[in-house]
């Protein structure tokens, strides 16, 4: 037996820990709470502008279900191999190497996570004041040369705060961090279904924006992939039971079970709410406006009834903040632990054992993006980047069969080789139509892939001193 089949193997018999909190209905749950959030409250708008067309709309949020799918099965075998905290760190670690792990925790650090925590904060801020009259347009914005660079108001304000709030929240426990993001998530289903059930059940839409058919070319263009982006972000967090594995018990069954039933479940909700949303918008209404559900419930109920939903929208979207503070800072703690990024965030906090400056520092980075960054830079930013390692981690996996097949995993990659093939291409295609129609945002988040190479050859050196 290889050295990896006997690493998989002893991993089997791992008996259940007092770190293993986290069930299979908690996990799937944690799944849901990463993927249904900002994304799909926010990016419709976007890619109605991109695309013109409610029919290529749905299409693309189909594609994007698949590629979620495809990548979830194939993340299921990878947390099954390696079911520890970590997420792609630890997979790309085990396939490819030290660089290519680091460069994903950075990545997570700084796009994983941080900036959806820093959009998720923001979309709130944006539907908890939709109530508001004029509160928006309140503040200021220190430019420089034209470019903002610094924003006061009291979306910015009220989003940091949220930040705040559920730093405190998971830096206290484990427990008490999951029991918060339970109760959110499934707040968060009721009102989307309570939308699409009385939306499409007795508002007042209309079956006429459902007319316009899309040409075939339209899905196969430059500003369908584009579109794709914002979808990637949407639906990013298929992967997040991946990123718990120390913690959830019989890791090897429940990661990729919650994988797909998450990815499953968020994929036809999605399908649900945009049906929604377009019933009760026609096209050019829809087109560039972030706050579309809060648009298409006035639409369909009247702004008494709208009001309603926009505070239950925003109140679900804290859901997606929670499960981000508690996700990410298991990979930065991993990253620590390895010798591989600042030695102090390994360390847990008190008797609860929660990663308590890997939590200090993600709230501060995300803090940093609510003050200074765009919405939709934002978006275009974290979609480019986590579609980047998500391939890498996939293709990471065929290296791993390769190299070992350990037929005896509880849980095989479905449709093998075709899934991850799919995933891998469909996300090159996502890639370079990001390049060649947002070159400046992808080129940032290029950088930032360089800046962490900088970063790793320095913690590497200073590895090897302490060695020394």
């Amino acid at each position: 037996m290889s050295q990896t089949a006997q690493a998989g193997a002893r991993q089997l018999s791992v008996p259940k820990t007092r770190g293993q909190q986290l069930g299979l209905f908690s996990a799937v749950i944690l799944v849901v709470a990463n993927m249904v959030g900002t994304g799909i409250f926010t990016t419709s708008g976007f890619i109605i502008q991109e695309l013109g067309n409610p029919w290529a709309m749905l299409g693309c949020w189909v594609v994007g279900g698949l590629f979620a799918l495809t990548g979830a099965l194939c993340y299921g075998e990878l947390g099954a191999r390696f079911p520890r905290a970590g997420g792609e760190y630890v997979f790309l670690r085990e396939s490819f190497g030290e660089l290519p792990a680091f460069l994903s925790g950075w990545v997570s650090l700084l796009v994983g996570f941080s900036a959806p925590i820093a959009a998720g904060a923001m979309a709130f801020a944006v539907y908890f004041l939709a109530g508001w009259p004029g509160s928006q347009e309140l503040g200021f914005a220190w430019k420089n040369q034209g470019v903002t660079l610094v924003t006061l108001s009291p979306v910015t304000l009220l989003a940091s705060g949220v930040i705040v709030a559920f730093s405190l929240v998971h830096s206290h426990s484990l427990f008490l961090g999951s029991r918060v993001q339970n109760g959110l998530t499934l707040f968060k289903v009721t009102v989307i279904m309570a939308l699409v059930i009385l939306g499409l059940g007795w508002g007042r839409g209309s079956l006429a924006h459902f007319d316009a058919a899309p040409s075939f070319g339209v899905f196969f263009s430059g500003p369908f992939a584009t579109s794709l982006v914002f979808i990637t972000f949407a639906y990013s967090g298929w992967n997040a039971a991946a990123y718990m594995g120390g913690e959830i018990s019989r890791p090897t069954r429940n990661i990729p079970l919650a994988l797909l039933v998450g990815t499953l479940l968020v994929t036809v909700l999605y399908l649900l709410l945009n049906l929604t949303f377009i019933y009760g918008l026609s096209a050019p209404e829809m087109r560039g406006v972030l706050a579309v559900g809060e648009k298409a419930a006035q639409a369909l109920f009247g702004v008494r009834i709208s009001r309603i939903f926009s505070g239950a929208i925003a109140l679900s979207l804290l859901s997606l903040v929670s499960a981000m503070m508690m996700t990410g800072p298991r990979v930065y703690q991993a990253m620590a632990k390895d010798g591989l990024f600042f030695p102090g965030i390994s360390r847990l906090k008190g008797e609860r054992a929660t990663p308590g400056n890997a939590i200090l520092l993600q709230a501060g980075l995300a803090l940093f993006m609510v003050l200074t960054a765009s919405f939709e830079n934002l978006l275009v930013f974290i979609g480019f980047t986590l579609s980047l390692f998500s391939l890498l981690a996939v293709a990471g996996l065929m290296v791993l069969k390769r190299r070992d097949p350990a037929p005896d995993l509880p849980y095989q990659t479905w449709g093998y080789p075709f899934t991850p093939v799919f995933f891998i291409l469909g996300n090159l295609w996502i890639i370079l139509f990001s390049i060649i129609n947002r070159p400046l945002v992808s080129l940032t988040g290029l950088a930032a892939i360089l800046a962490g190479a900088v970063f790793y050859f320095i913690f590497k050196r200073r590895a090897r001193r302490a060695d020394a």
